[in-house]
């Protein structure tokens, strides 16, 4: 697979273990591990069926043999056939006896036949990792493409990769680095790990498959006249996530070079390729989604076949899949609830859709400005609810809503010389000279937001008064430092100074001022 163009089975196997990679960086509850085992127990189903296939293509090979006369030259093929399933069914059985070990390990089932140890994370890792499982299991896998390559003079690819080979994987920094061994069974639960088992024993089969093919072709027990034909779809993933593209080949059961079939999908005609398949591709869209977050839908296949001596026959099929509703990861400083008018700004994830994600946002009751990164996004709310719609290449993936609320006032302090000034001790005559208001954020919102929490005293007087009377015009100021030497000369002991704060703003993190109402009520310091 590495360095060269993949084929629809290799296309599947990347695109599952990206989600098992994604479903195992977050923290996996109880429900999505049962999902785990509920999709190895549908690839052990499609394993079976694959084994069974081949047993009839065998059975197949043997009767064209014996149908020619038991020649020298198709009985060798014959051999080299019996060998090729005698490779996958070794391999397999090996497979098999790693996955009993694995729930053996584990605690095995309980009555009710429920795997005990389906979250278990130790066991797999010190078995694959630790005692170097992974390497023997990564060798025997590759071994037997090599056998099979040349049992049937193909040119397959190998199973098992290390990161920076994997077709998949060599593309994330993360997961370059990693031996098979880690790639596949680092910190993975025993549900993932039997998924992972079962994909590699559909793997083993597919290719024992393309060598049947290509040994049934030597005896001619590829040219079947067959009288049953029917429209199949082969999925790439019967599960999709809202938002991700749900690929699929479609094609007959039975093809002949004698004829070109024309496809559809849901009334439209499809490409079909010189081999006869014809590619479904299209982009997911959510549906009404069940307990477990699945989506159930449907869609249209049909083939149109010009028969010899029948003319143009029709085959259709409805095929169902389930699109998955995918996981929206929200990181924020605040995320249960935003600032009203503020640059709340979030990280928003959907880990399911892998490198497909490419997200936009749109907002009820606030404004949304684009952040400089996928998933990055700052919501300035307007209102006391903010609901976020999350769309992927146009699709609505899912909503979060989000409660909003006010910032706090700031306090406003009256300082001299760096200390703030108290009413119960007043000050000296010879201590008036330099004066300043200075506000102070509440201290959580400015460290959840610290670029929405500058503030500054735009407008605030000082009036020395002696009893209920003031002594000439107040000091007016517009910043937050003011002098009081003006003051000196007038001031006896027993009069007071009267400070009052007008006016306050806040620089937003847009660097745009708005006034703030505080309401500090006005401060009368004694001269002593």
């Amino acid at each position: 697979m590495a360095g060269g163009k993949e084929t629809p089975r290799q296309k599947m196997i990347g695109m599952m273990y990206l989600f098992l990679t994604a479903m195992l960086a977050i923290n996996v509850s109880d429900s999505l591990l049962h999902r785990f085992l509920f999709i190895n127990g549908t690839l052990e189903k499609a394993s079976n069926t694959t084994h069974e296939k081949n047993e009839s293509f065998l059975d197949g090979i043997i009767a064209a043999v014996d149908e020619r006369g038991n020649q020298a030259e198709d009985l060798k093929v014959l051999d080299r056939a019996k060998e090729a399933r005698d490779e996958a069914e070794e391999i397999r059985n090996y497979l098999e006896e790693i996955k009993n070990e694995w729930i053996t390990e584990t605690g095995g089932y309980d009555d009710e036949g429920q795997l005990l140890g389906f979250k278990d994370h130790e066991t797999i890792a010190h078995q694959m990792i630790t005692q170097k499982g992974g390497e023997e299991l990564m060798q025997k896998l590759n071994d037997f493409v090599t056998q099979l390559n040349v049992i049937a003079g193909l040119e397959l690819k190998p199973i098992a990769y290390d990161g920076k080979d994997h077709p998949t994987f060599s593309q994330f920094d993360n997961q370059r680095k990693k031996k098979f061994a880690n790639l596949f069974f680092e910190n993975t639960p025993l549900a993932a790990g039997l998924a992972t088992m079962t994909q590699f024993e559909n793997e083993i089969l597919q290719y024992e498959t393309e060598a049947l093919e290509a040994l049934a072709d030597l005896v001619g027990a590829g040219s079947i006249d067959f009288d049953k034909i029917d429209a199949m779809v082969r999925p790439v993933s019967q599960r999709v996530a809202a938002g991700t593209k749900y690929e699929a080949e479609l094609f007959i059961a039975a093809s002949s070079s004698a004829f070109t079939p024309t496809m559809y999908f849901n009334g439209n005609e499809i490409p079909v390729d010189t081999s006869g398949i014809g590619r479904i591709e299209f982009t997911a869209t959510p549906g009404t989604y069940d307990a477990e977050g699945l989506a159930k839908k449907t869609y249209e296949a049909r083939i149109d076949l010009p028969l010899p001596g029948q003319g143009d026959t029709t085959f259709s099929k409805t095929i169902e899949y389930f699109v998955i509703k995918p996981t929206i990861q929200i990181q924020s400083q605040a995320v249960n609830a935003l600032y009203f008018r503020c640059g709340n700004e979030l990280s928003v994830q959907v880990p399911a859709l892998g490198t497909s994600y490419n997200p936009t946002f749109t907002a009820q009751g606030a404004d949304v400005v684009a952040g400089n990164q996928s998933g990055l996004v700052t919501l300035i709310p307007n209102g006391r609810k903010v609901t976020l719609s999350v769309f992927n290449d146009g699709n609505l993936i899912g909503s979060q809503e989000f409660d909003v609320r006010a910032v706090p006032r700031p306090e406003v302090q009256i300082q001299m010389g760096g200390r703030q000034l108290q009413a119960k001790q007043g000050i000296r005559t010879n201590q008036l000279r330099d004066i300043s208001a200075v506000v102070i954020p509440d201290a959580d919102f400015a460290r959840l937001l610290p670029n929405d929490a500058r503030y500054k005293v735009a407008e605030w007087t000082v009036t020395l008064a002696s009893g209920p009377r003031p002594k000439g015009e107040p000091l007016r100021f517009t910043s937050k430092d003011g002098s009081l030497s003006r003051l000196r000369q007038s001031a006896r002991a027993g009069d007071r100074l009267v400070i009052e704060v007008k006016k306050v703003l806040r620089l937003n993190y847009q660097n745009r001022q708005e006034e703030v109402a505080v309401n500090v009520p006005p401060m009368s310091i004694p001269i002593n």
